[in-house]
């Protein structure tokens, strides 16, 4: 039976390794013990992150809402229940952009809730 060397996987892994930690400071970028440790965090960390990007943006967009309804004297949540009753169908992302670009539009929609929450 053929001796089975290790060599070529080896110095793949080694490589992709050394390449994700271009850029880092130090020993980092260097050494492949520290520049493992270094990536397998960064990895955790971005997979982490991009969850709570989703979160992060769904908070932005409940506050820029809440605040563009309160000029109107609504809350955020009346104006979102005033909408549903309404039948209108809009994400937050949308209206959260239609509160930041077009304050008429909004104010139009807050029309449309208050009139559907009388």
């Amino acid at each position: 039976m053929s001796r089975v060397k290790y060599n070529v996987a080896r110095t793949k892994r080694r490589k992709r390794i050394l390449k994700d930690a271009k850029g880092y400071f130090g020993k980092r970028k260097n050494l492949y013990k520290t520049a493992k440790e270094s990536v397998e965090r960064a990895w955790r960390n971005s997979y982490r992150d991009r969850k709570l990007r989703k979160r992060d943006f769904r908070r932005l967009w409940i506050v820029r809402i809440n605040a563009a309804s309160r000029q109107h004297d609504l809350s955020y949540s009346r104006f979102m229940n005033g909408l549903k009753t309404a039948g209108v169908e809009i994400d937050r992302k949308q209206l959260a952009d239609l509160a930041v670009r077009d304050p008429n539009g909004f104010a139009e929609l807050v029309g449309v809730a208050k009139s559907s929450l009388d």
